[in-house]
């Protein structure tokens, strides 16, 4: 009954890695890659669409730069980043060279430096800048945005020449450190968006993907950025480096290995547990610690074999002091006869007996070598004090 019950236990755990390996390849997580064949929050899937559906001349490059060298007809390319794959050098000249016989290159710079492409970083250095003030101009009654903020166009020229107003995050802003670039759109000196001419080209540096993305697309005037791009010919995106590179083995293979190397580990459970000892079991040794009473008589015999420290003789004064104060609110900087005074009122004890424990306390303290027993007598004439104070022992009964 016992083998049959530890079967059946196996058994659901082997069934629970299976389940566990099998939904690796199911449920997702939303992406937050910014594609346009990503239809969540992040992605740039509405963008596409409301382009394509506008009738303007939109398409997804989905060829390496260098492979399919950009057509001289398309005026507009879209790279943003995080990457799924990474540019290599002769793109990124590829891309320079179209760039300067007069393409528009429209760069979604990503905020942190070690998501940013190095290649294009050597040809538009970027810097961190201050967090953008929160602002929540320009958004009609009711609308609901506490991740964005408002920011104004500075330079109206090029395609942001009729903008006023741009829905941007809530995070930092971007420097471009080229003497040629100019800040045209941002808030109290926090650039978000920058124009760098390159020859007959230019090229518009944006902080994150925020006007692009599917959840601030239609704030505000994001929209008539893409539509002033659009009207000036054919728009790509670039899909190819958005694509994630390729493994060595599919999902699928992944899964199996996972599934493999949980059911060997529970394979190995169960043979530690079944397995044979290699002999006997040893008798199990019984302990016998030390009774607290011994440790007891072990100080009190220290105590009395040691001499008494001055300074615990006050130190009884100073603690029950401070139990006074703590119990009955009297502060310790009171003088022993008002403190004995406001006792008895308070507490009930009797004035002249607190007084007289403080004369034997400073009898004691005037000796010249503190025998232990008249400590031993001190500590316990304070101990019957505090438990006066405490309750944990009756008062004395006053005269009637």
């Amino acid at each position: 009954m016992k083998t049959a019950r530890l079967v059946a236990f196996y058994g659901v755990l082997v069934t629970l890695a299976l389940a566990l390996g099998l939904a690796t390849n199911q449920a997702p997580p939303p992406s937050t890659r910014p594609s346009v064949d990503n239809p969540g929050a992040l992605g740039l899937r509405a963008l596409y669409l409301y382009l394509e559906e506008s009738g303007a001349r939109v398409s997804a490059l989905r060829e390496a730069f260098d492979g399919a060298p950009l057509s001289d007809e398309s005026r507009t390319l879209v790279v943003a980043t995080p990457l799924g794959r990474s540019m290599t050098p002769a793109e990124a000249r590829a891309l320079r060279q179209w760039v300067s016989r007069g393409g528009t290159l429209v760069y979604l710079a990503a905020r942190e430096a070690g998501m940013r492409p190095s290649v294009l970083e050597e040809w538009l250095p970027l810097s961190e800048a201050p967090l953008v003030p929160a602002s929540a101009e320009g958004l009609a009654p009711g609308e609901k945005d506490l991740t964005g903020t408002t920011v104004r166009v500075w330079g109206p020229v090029g395609a942001t020449k009729e903008l006023e107003r741009l829905r941007v995050s809530l995070d930092q802003g971007l420097t471009v450190d080229r003497p040629e670039a100019v800040p045209i759109a941002g808030a109290r000196g926090v650039a978000v968006m920058w124009r760098v001419p390159e020859g007959r080209g230019q090229v518009y540096v944006l902080a994150g993907t925020d006007l692009a993305e599917n959840r601030r697309l239609e704030m505000l005037d994001n929209l008539r950025f893409w539509d002033a791009l659009a009207v000036r010919g054919p728009l790509g995106f670039d899909e190819y480096h958005q694509g994630v590179e390729p493994t060595r083995e599919p999902p699928s293979t992944r899964a199996l290995w996972v599934f493999a190397a949980q059911l060997l580990a529970v394979g190995l459970l169960y043979a530690v547990s079944r397995g044979t000892r290699f002999g006997a079991p040893r008798p199990l040794v019984e302990e016998r610690h030390r009774s607290s009473l011994e440790y007891v008589r072990s100080l009190g015999w220290l105590a009395r074999r040691a001499r008494v420290e001055r300074e615990l003789v006050p130190e009884l004064g100073r603690q029950l002091r401070r139990l006074m104060h703590e119990r009955l609110g009297i502060s310790p900087e009171l003088p022993e006869e008002e403190a004995a005074r406001l006792v008895e009122q308070r507490c009930g004890l009797s004035a002249a007996d607190y007084l007289a424990e403080r004369e034997a306390l400073i009898r004691t303290l005037e000796q010249r070598d503190i025998r232990p027993t008249d400590y031993a007598r001190l500590v316990r004439r304070y101990a019957r004090l505090e438990a006066l104070l405490t309750g944990r022992a009756a008062r004395p009964a006053g005269p009637s």
